[in-house]
């Protein structure tokens, strides 16, 4: 339902939608034919970014790149493309091109027209100055400001190029496009080929100056590491020639070791000991004293000898333990042991004991016994002191380990450090000797002209206004709040609904005339919903006669229904009484100028009391002016006057005040059995009129319906739809 009124909305605005978008394809014709033709010029450049057969040092590259990771690096460069001082380059090449050559590409400004021969040469000397240090044009300073302002009369300035000019990776390739649009094919060329130029000799100086900066710091890092290593290096060699350290684990190791022999001949030496004085007690109790006395008073001279061989066996003894165990000594004790064991011998031969006990043996095994013992414990001594001294040495090494192990972690540090930075070094200084480098591919040529895009604009304002008087309309349709359809009107009142009028053509309606034949055309579809209105009213009264006719607002048609079904239940033999309620407005009185006036016919004095005619159709009219019906009679009298009127007519129409006018149309209700309101269509229900609407539904079954007036709709196509 609401999309069919929007094209109906549509419909009624057609020559509208017709006339603005011809309008301006018209508009847009005079406006782009003289529009020049354009030219395009395109290059490329090869990044090798994901090209593998540019990376040397590493073939995996381009498997290991991430995709994000090249994404920024094409970003980058764009950018770094796109940056305003390689952008006045192009600039100023333009601008010295068109000062110096004697075809520029464009026509000369009339700024630069102005402009003397020495002028010219100031500004070309200031363009190239600039040009060659690639800096840009100070606005502070006058005369270069004034260069500023000859480049945009040329259009040569940043903003104009940066409006034609185009940079973007050409899809997922290797390459970035650049590519510039203007009305002169060398001009597209020109700047596109000095954009890809600048871009490439200053990316590839800004890298070299950056990896010669990295070689250079790594260079200088590197000497300072070296110089560091061999310092601590140095201090490590110090402090062993200081100390006297030469290796600290094998000297630790060989101490160590000695002292674990030395304890082993410890132990023996002290089991042995223990073994012989346990023997020699066992031999000496079996002596008796007298016996002791006598073979000590007998191999006393032998004894002195043997204690000479016993000390002279202890000094070898403990220089045998002081070197080491060296067997350079142990012959020598061999051998003294040997002569030992002979004297001995010798005084068990030489003299007899207690000539009455033999114990050579015993006596021979004691003597033995004793020098053994003897030897074991002057060894004990003399391998506790060499002990003492070891264990000495060993403690002694303790710190110097400690402060050897730092120095060696010092170094380890250094040595490490050392060899990251040579390696970074190396790597940097390899990849700066074959570093990768943009390589334009392509160069652009002057073109020929691109499509015309003419036809394509025409096409695009009509399109464009066609669309924006749609949208318009669209809008409108949709705040639009007014009534006009007869769904419409019941859906925001809430109240039934007895038909609706079409709008009559023609500014002023004559009423009396309004049923002419030559008003039968115009009138017809009137007639056919009035026809119908007036059935649905039949069906409401159910054999009551009065009815009344109001409306929210004034002029909205009311007066012109209570007349048209005057007629129409005329046509239909029925005697009709109109009456001209509204004292506000006493149309009906004015154009039918009847005979009789309800301020006679109502008023309450039995002497000047009027009757009404006995004609089918009769007019109660009004003679106008502030005043109610009640204050006209009372109410009992007007109600007795009513009955009257039952009697004597088929229906009686009143046309009542509009709601607006308060108690003048109320009054006239409290008399009517049914009463039904007028709306006009393409109007909207406001809050002050709600107030109305509720007092209508607070007729309940009084009020018959609303009939929707001066309306363009059409039943047929709400039902089609």
């Amino acid at each position: 339902m609401e999309i069919g009124n929007f094209f109906t909305l549509l419909k009624k605005y057609r020559t509208t939608l017709i006339i603005i978008p011809l309008v301006a394809v018209i508009a847009s014709f005079f406006l782009v034919k003289n529009l020049p033709d354009n030219y395009q010029s395109h290059a490329e450049i090869a990044t090798g970014i994901i090209d593998a057969s540019r990376h040397l040092l590493d073939k995996d590259a381009t498997a290991n790149v991430q995709e994000q990771q090249v994404y920024r690096e094409f970003s980058n460069l764009i950018a770094i493309m796109k940056l305003k001082k390689l952008i006045d380059q192009v600039s100023y090449s333009l601008m010295i091109h068109d000062l110096t050559d004697p075809y520029p590409f464009r026509k000369p400004s009339k700024e630069l027209l102005e402009l003397h021969s020495y002028e010219k040469d100031n500004v070309l000397g200031i363009l190239k100055k600039k040009f060659a240090t690639l800096e840009p044009l100070s606005v502070y300073d006058k005369t270069e400001n004034s260069v500023v302002g000859l480049l945009r009369s040329m259009r040569y300035d940043e903003r104009n190029i940066m409006k034609d000019l185009v940079v973007m990776r050409n899809e997922d390739s290797d390459f970035i496009s650049v590519s510039f649009d203007s009305e002169n094919p060398q001009l597209s060329a020109f700047v596109v080929n000095t954009l890809c130029k600048q871009f490439i000799d200053y990316y590839t100086q800004s890298v070299k100056q950056n990896e010669s900066n990295a070689v250079t710091f790594l260079s200088n890092l590197l000497d300072a590491k070296r110089k560091a290593l061999s310092d601590q290096t140095g201090k490590l060699q110090q402090y062993k020639i200081e100390n006297g350290v030469l290796n600290l684990d094998e000297q630790s190791k060989a101490i160590f070791g000695q002292i674990m022999v030395y304890n082993d001949k410890k132990l023996q030496a002290e089991k042995d000991m223990i073994a012989n004085q346990g023997a020699i007690d066992a031999i000496n109790q079996k002596f008796t004293p007298d016996d002791r006395k006598y073979v000590e008073a007998v191999t006393n001279k032998y004894n002195q000898a043997i204690i000479s061989t016993q000390d002279q066996l202890h000094t070898l003894e403990d220089q045998y333990v002081r070197s080491g165990f060296n067997n350079k000594y142990k012959e020598s004790i061999d051998s003294l042991q040997q002569q030992l064991a002979n004297q001995i011998n010798l005084t068990s031969d030489k003299y007899i004991t207690n000539p009455l006990i033999a114990k050579d043996d015993q006596i021979k095994q004691k003597l033995t016994l004793e020098v053994s013992r003897d030897l074991a414990k002057y060894s004990v001594k003399s391998i506790e002191n060499e002990l003492a001294n070891l264990n000495a040495k060993f403690s002694r090494l303790v710190p110097f380990d400690a402060k050897v192990k730092t120095y060696d972690f010092d170094i380890d540090i250094a040595g490490k450090e050392y060899l990251d930075v040579l390696n970074k070094y190396n790597e940097t200084n390899l990849r700066s000797s074959v570093s990768i480098k943009l390589i334009q591919v392509e160069m652009a040529q002057p073109d020929v002209a691109q499509p015309s895009k003419k036809m394509l604009l025409i096409i695009l304002s009509g399109i464009g206004s066609l669309f924006a008087c749609v949208f318009w309309l669209f809008v409108l349709f949709y705040i639009d709040d007014t009534i006009k359809t007869p769904t419409e009107l019941v859906n925001k009142t809430q109240l039934p609904l007895l038909g609706y009028l079409n709008k009559i053509s023609g500014e002023n309606l004559d009423l009396r005339k309004l049923w002419d034949v030559e008003h039968r055309e115009k009138m017809k579809t009137f007639k056919e919903l009035l026809r119908s209105i007036r059935f649905e009213i039949d069906q409401e009264l159910k054999g009551e006669k009065v009815l009344a006719i109001t409306s929210v607002e004034p002029s909205e048609g009311k007066t012109l229904l209570a007349i048209s079904l005057a007629y129409s239940y005329s046509m239909i033999n029925k005697r009709v009484l109109l009456i001209d309620g509204n004292f506000n407005n006493a149309t009906i009185s004015n154009t039918a100028k009847p005979q009789t006036y309800l301020e006679d016919y109502f008023k309450n004095n039995p002497l000047g009391q009027q009757e009404l005619s006995s004609s089918n159709t009769t007019v109660l009219g009004n003679r106008g002016g502030d005043v109610t019906l009640l204050e006209v009679g009372s109410e009992e009298f007007v109600k007795s006057r009513f009955d009257d009127l039952r009697s004597k007519y088929d229906v009686v129409i009143i046309d009542t005040a509009p709601l607006t006018a308060l108690n003048k149309s109320k009054e006239w209700l409290l008399f009517a059995n049914k009463t039904i309101a007028v709306f006009e269509a393409n109007k909207k229900i406001i809050n002050a009129q709600k107030q109305y609407i509720a007092y209508l539904k607070g007729l309940e079954n009084r009020f018959a319906g609303w009939v929707l007036n001066k309306t363009d709709y059409n039943q047929k196509k709400e039902k089609s739809s």
